[in-house]
């Protein structure tokens, strides 16, 4: 029921609701977790209020945000437990990405039900993260 009065007002009007501004991960140290991705995909650090909030912006104009947290608990994949998101990121060679992730501090996980496509890795604090081919 609530899902078809979104339709409803949201086919009432043309204009968004929002702009999509970035994706949050909780983390242990925002800095940390920041400079492992930028390794990835570039872009710079915006460390204005780096003890507790750090944001990669990125040339693809996709911002991540690092949000410290003092009692992190990593997701478990793939159960899920406690609630997660994941990072698809656009490689490639698949081969090559790996070993770049993997020098970087990732920690590709057991379960891989893809891997011709793409694969599953886990970053320095345990958020999981897919390289995809494209």
């Amino acid at each position: 029921m609530a899902l078809a009065h979104f339709e409803r007002a949201r086919n009432d009007e043309d204009m968004p609701i929002a702009t999509f501004s970035l994706v949050a991960l909780d983390c242990p140290d925002s800095k940390a977790l920041a400079s492992f991705y930028q390794g990835i995909v570039g872009g710079e650090l915006d460390t204005k209020f780096a003890d507790l909030w750090v944001v990669l912006r990125t040339e693809a104009g996709a911002d991540i945000a690092f949000q410290q947290v003092d009692d992190y608990v990593a997701p478990d994949w793939p159960s899920g437990t406690p609630q997660q998101a994941h990072l698809d990121l656009d490689v490639t060679d698949l081969d090559v990405g790996e070993a770049a992730v993997l020098a970087l501090g990732a920690r590709k996980t057991d379960t891989q039900p893809s891997p011709d496509d793409w694969r599953v890795f886990l970053d320095p604090v345990g958020h999981p993260f897919c390289l995809v081919k494209v």
